[in-house]
């Protein structure tokens, strides 16, 4: 079963003291204390009529957070893996789960 929220954050969840790594931190924040709408989200990743089997998927946090990133910094799919792997600051944003 796919999870809302990731349950822990990292420690190494640091955003850089760039513009938009401050940028980032404000986003976050407002993301956090904005929390029913991961419920939203979780409600639109769920299929209904599906067997819970199979691999995961991503917390409903972390592709609410990887399609904002996308959107607002006008991303190709490409390009976000790209600024998810390459910087902590995109990391520490999207909260994706470690591995």
């Amino acid at each position: 079963m796919r999870q809302e929220r990731t349950v822990q954050a990292s420690i190494f969840d640091l955003f850089a003291e760039h513009e938009i790594g401050r940028e980032l931190k404000a986003m976050s924040e407002w993301l956090n204390e904005h929390g029913d709408l991961l419920g939203l989200v979780a409600r639109d990743l769920r299929r209904h009529g599906l067997r819970q089997t199979g691999r995961e998927g991503l917390p409903a946090e972390a592709v609410l957070r990887c399609a904002l990133l996308k959107q607002h910094r006008q991303l190709s799919y490409q390009e976000l893996a790209f600024h998810l792997e390459d910087s902590a600051s995109f990391r520490a944003f999207a909260r994706l789960p470690w591995g």
